[in-house]
């Protein structure tokens, strides 16, 4: 089913009676259980104000479309959703509702936020082929239930988004990398944690252990005005001096390395598993020192100053540890792996009652992607 309106949506959902997997563009390879019901047919942008920074956009509208709008206004989304195509090996096209709905967040998450940080809005049909209107289009609104932050992460078990209403934020003037090359894990992330208390508002932190040219090499962004740019680039190259320091300018250049990074390119057309796991930063390389001591390893990277890990793995092995301390979710596996482990981290027995209590409300007949979260 492709509808091309809400109310359809909401009489697709009104009439069904099994499971529905609701897909997006169809980038991130979920396997659909019951009938397909595609937001693709929600496209387009009723609404862009760039003089109130503010969006408004069909969930099926994608994401390239959203980008080129804001690009001719010299503006852009802060929270840097990657593309997931070249690590999954799908086809599709990404979309802004399935963005929202697994809150997408690229390298800028440290400095600015979660894509729920700058979701003012949504709308969205329920397990009952409700039509469900919550936010606004301004950041102060603080009317009833956040339902707005509720949905996003949700994956589309809640309901279907329709449109989404977003900030975003001007296009910065500049955009440098300083580059330290050759850390080892644990000094990589005790770096990138210095870089991230100092005051030069770093806007990406992440450590390679086998870079381009197969050496470990460690980056830090700054973005803003031209003089300030240059200016705290050099206090970075000198806050790391004594190790080998670059610093790259170019922001054609500068975009395409972190585009590596947010798209996790390391691990593109490889057959490993790929994890996505959250740690506290300063647990992330004994967390990978464990991992290689199993021999399980094939490649890391490191995001968010530590406190995000992409772990590429031996096909079938559950990373998983009885105790860890983070998060840790399968992102890519062959289907018998997807069959045996649980691609979502396992939760807490309360908050997991809060959960199932959650999606009772809004979906009581468990229609909505049932399983996948689970």
């Amino acid at each position: 089913m492709r509808p091309t309106s809400e109310a359809a949506v909401a009489e697709m959902i009104a009439r069904a009676d099994g499971p529905l997997s609701i897909r997006g563009g169809g980038t991130r390879g979920f396997d659909a259980l019951g009938t397909l019901l595609e937001t693709g047919g929600l496209s387009g942008i009723p609404l862009y104000d760039p003089g109130s920074l503010t969006l408004v956009a069909q969930a099926g509208t994608p994401l390239a479309e959203i980008e080129a709008a804001l690009e001719a206004e010299g503006q852009r989304l802060a929270f840097e959703p990657m593309d997931h195509r070249g690590l999954l090996g799908s086809t599709g096209v990404p979309t802004i509702g399935g963005v929202i709905a697994a809150n997408i967040s690229g390298p800028r998450r440290i400095q600015a936020g979660a894509a729920r940080d700058f979701l003012l809005g949504v709308r969205f049909v329920d397990g009952l082929g409700r039509v469900v209107k919550n936010g606004g289009r301004v950041m102060k609104n603080v009317t009833g239930y956040d339902l707005v932050k509720l949905m996003a992460g949700s994956h589309g078990t809640l309901g279907v988004l329709t449109e989404v209403s977003l900030k975003v934020l001007p296009k910065p003037e500049a955009a440098a990398c300083v580059r330290v090359k050759g850390l080892g894990d644990a000094d990589a992330v005790t770096a990138m944690a210095r870089a991230l208390g100092s005051p030069f508002d770093v806007t990406g932190a992440a450590h390679m252990p086998a870079g381009m040219d197969g050496n470990p090499v460690t980056m830090i962004r700054i973005e803003g005005f031209e003089g300030s740019v240059a200016y705290r680039a050099g206090k970075l190259q000198a806050m790391f001096g004594g190790q080998d320091v670059t610093v790259e300018s170019d922001s054609e250049q500068v975009a395409a390395g972190w585009h590596r990074v947010r798209d996790v390119e390391a691990m593109h057309g490889s057959g490993g598993d790929v994890w996505r796991v959250s740690v506290k930063p300063s647990d992330a390389p004994a967390f990978v020192d464990a991992l290689r001591q199993r021999g399980a390893v094939k490649r890391v990277l490191y995001d968010w100053g530590g406190g995000l890990i992409w772990v590429e793995t031996e096909p079938g092995d559950d990373i998983r540890p009885s105790g860890f301390k983070g998060h840790a979710t399968l992102i890519r596996a062959s289907a018998d792996t997807r069959q045996r482990l649980a691609r979502f981290h396992p939760e807490p027995a309360p908050v997991a009652a809060l959960t199932r209590g959650v999606r009772q409300k809004f979906d009581p007949r468990g229609i909505l992607n049932p399983g996948l979260m689970s």
